[in-house]
């Protein structure tokens, strides 16, 4: 029986640096645990531009329709702001979400004991949360027709479709129930249907969809509203499951609830492979950061936790990814942090090398 296959695409930025230290998580994991995958490297984003010209080539698509999993580090850079849009690096990453047909998010907004007290909320309000947002990724506003900028008159429009279809909701939909199903079975809608069509739909697909899981309870929420619930209580919800737009805007909302954007994961599902697994992207939430990149700053727990959802998602193996996200979760616990963790002067961070060295270490020592 072959191994399962991994396609590494590190992209720009910190990619390389936090994807170098889930390599070591893989080796880890092959060398202790006979977990042992097939993994494959290419390029995305600008990294594939400068070699290729353009953020993804044909090839590494092929690839990624071909694999189990993908991981993906981060794209883009202000090197690349003058290119045209049709080539920017981010057009890398929406065509493998868009050709892989990844059209259910999961996006988790998990604080951790350890960093209850980094974030901008009171710790009461954020002490122990663990939510999931299952944003729809494959349509909505991002992807509608008609879009562009046109001429109209003496002045320029920009234009950009808000369109559904009843099954692009359904889907979605069902995704936020099979996973309220395996947590605390609320399920949160949220939309816009006081005054968009769109989200109209949506409440109606969701609610039929909801009869096919009585034990789930489903309510409904403006979004906006949803938005100033996620900062006055967010331990009120268990799993979100909202639009393309609204969910980027929610996700990004709820990442900062846990205090570092570097401490958060994403799995990017869709429909499964001849084998059984859905088609999968993993990558964390955070962008390519430039600013910092090269200098070993970088926090690289968000991709490490990544590549746990996958474990989880992708390769059926839960007791794996239980122990990697344990031993994130100890390495917090004994005071190792990066500089995006540290809220007090006179601590010298640990570097990507350093935080990841330790989730290896701490991986060994729950053997």
């Amino acid at each position: 029986m072959s191994n399962p296959s991994l396609l590494i695409l590190p992209g720009d930025g910190i990619g390389p640096e936090v994807m170098a230290e889930v390599r070591k998580i893989i080796d880890w994991f092959g060398a202790k645990r006979g977990v042992v995958f097939d993994v494959s490297e290419d390029l995305v984003g600008g990294a594939a531009y400068d070699k290729h010209g353009t953020p993804l080539h044909d090839d590494t698509m092929a690839k990624a329709q071909e694999v189990d999993a993908v991981l993906l580090g981060a794209v883009g850079g202000p090197k690349y702001d003058v290119l045209d849009f049709s080539v920017k690096p981010e057009r890398g990453l929406l065509r493998l979400r868009k050709e892989m047909d990844l059209y259910s998010n999961l996006r988790p907004a998990q604080c951790f004991d350890a960093l209850a007290d980094f974030s901008s909320l009171k710790k009461d309000v954020v002490a122990g949360l663990d939510i999931m947002i299952v944003r729809e990724l494959t349509s909505g506003v991002y992807f509608g027709e008609p879009r562009g900028i046109i001429e109209e008159g003496n002045e320029r429009v920009g234009i950009n479709t808000q369109r559904y279809t009843e099954s692009e909701i359904e889907r979605a939909a069902r995704s936020a129930f099979e996973l309220a199903m395996k947590r605390g079975k609320k399920l949160c809608s949220m939309e816009k249907a006081n005054v968009m069509e769109s989200g109209i739909l949506w409440r109606e697909v969701v609610t039929e969809v909801g009869k096919d899981y009585p034990e789930v309870e489903l309510s409904h929420m403006y979004a906006d509203a949803g938005a100033m619930q996620l900062t006055r209580w967010p331990k009120q919800f268990d799993v979100i499951v909202t639009d393309n737009l609204f969910g980027d805007l929610l996700s990004d909302l709820a990442a900062m609830l846990t205090g570092s954007l570097g401490m958060l994961p994403s799995a990017s599902l869709g429909a499964p492979m001849a084998n059984g697994r859905p088609k999968a992207l993993y990558e964390p939430v955070h962008g390519s950061a430039p600013d910092i990149a090269g200098q070993g700053k970088a926090n690289p727990c968000a991709c490490i936790l990544s590549f746990a959802m996958a474990l989880r998602y992708s390769f059926d193996l839960g007791d794996e990814a239980t122990r990697l996200e344990k031993a994130v979760e100890k390495v917090l616990a004994d005071g190792v942090r990066t500089a995006d963790l540290l809220n007090e002067e006179g601590r010298t961070p640990a570097s990507t090398s350093e935080m990841g060295d330790a989730v290896v270490a701490a991986l060994e020592a729950s053997l």
